[in-house]
């Protein structure tokens, strides 16, 4: 299958049948082989009644409900599974997302080989205040932390090989960092693509001020997870190390200065304290480390690693 198209939703009865439509007409002209896979995530509206009808003119069209509300990134990632697409393109439902940009993104992804596609909405039709000034605040941060140089993390028009959407799992809020997840499993050819952004035809939107602060926490545990998920004494280690020798170092120099002065006020200083506290810190931080060690041991993924290539096997 050339083409899969992944779109979560919640709340969108309105604008789904005029997006299938309009990407059914952008895959024909095409010639796609393609399926659209719509990820309910627990609407409260009609949406899944419309899916089911789309799903009975159109069989390319699949759907998939979830129970109650999860969140964005649990849609992808059950929509991920189920992709059977060379190429996987993501989009919104709300129909900010223009279904003729499809062509150029599958481009990008069959013909010029990039693992990831991400879409930048360089004009929006947000409000400034409230979604336009807090996202590039955060995108600004995202591409010093990652070192990934993209515009928008956050564009949900994203275009991906295979093999990415196979090799990540995305939770909690993690979908803005897809990149970052693609970029930590060894898929290092990430591009970028000038997408138009739409107004809003129908509804709201679906998010508030909380996704920042969910997303800066993610980040931090992505930057984490990459780096040592399969070595966690090596973090905890040295900072255990670092804070059991200041600690250490603080407590020599106060048992000398007392040996060398009798009069020398031992318990009475902050430094007596502050070498207590690090040292305890530091053991804390060593048997953290410890027991990660045998989590990570024991864990059933331990050896589990992303293979790009074989030969006569």
């Amino acid at each position: 299958m050339d083409l899969s198209l992944v779109i979560p939703l919640y709340n969108e009865e309105e604008s789904l049948p005029e997006l299938c439509d309009w990407i059914q007409h952008v895959a024909d002209q095409h010639q796609y082989d393609y399926e659209i896979i719509l990820v309910d995530d627990g609407s409260t509206d009609q949406s899944w009644t419309v899916i089911e009808e789309l799903s009975a003119i159109n069989p390319r069209i699949k759907g998939i409900k979830f129970q109650r509300n999860y969140g964005k990134s649990a849609g992808l990632n059950e929509g991920f599974r189920a992709a059977q697409g060379n190429v996987v393109i993501t989009m919104d439902a709300d129909l900010q997302d223009s279904p003729d940009e499809i062509p150029k993104l599958y481009q990008m992804i069959a013909v010029e080989k990039y693992d990831l596609v991400s879409g930048w909405k360089k004009k929006r039709y947000d409000n400034t205040l409230t979604k336009n000034i807090p996202s590039k605040f955060f995108n600004a941060t995202t591409r010093k932390v990652s070192g990934i140089k993209l515009h928008d993390f956050n564009c949900g028009l994203k275009a991906y090989r295979k093999k990415v959407i196979k090799s990540i799992e995305v939770y909690g809020e993690m979908h803005r960092y897809i990149p970052l997840l693609a970029k930590w499993s060894g898929f290092k050819k990430i591009g970028e693509k000038i997408v138009e952004h739409r107004p809003r035809k129908y509804g709201v939107t679906k998010f508030g001020w909380e996704r920042f602060i969910n997303g800066f926490l993610d980040i931090l545990s992505i930057m984490f997870v990459g780096k040592f998920s399969k070595r966690p004494m090596h973090f905890f280690g040295m900072w255990g190390t670092l804070f059991f020798l200041a600690g250490l170092g603080i407590s020599f120099y106060l048992v000398i200065s007392k040996l060398m002065d009798a009069n020398f006020a031992l318990t009475n200083r902050p430094g007596f304290y502050i070498s207590l506290s690090a040292i305890i810190i530091g053991m804390q931080l060593f048997l953290a480390g410890f027991i990660a060690e045998l989590i990570a041991r024991n864990a059933p993924g331990r050896n589990s690693y992303l293979i790009e290539k074989k030969v006569g096997l």
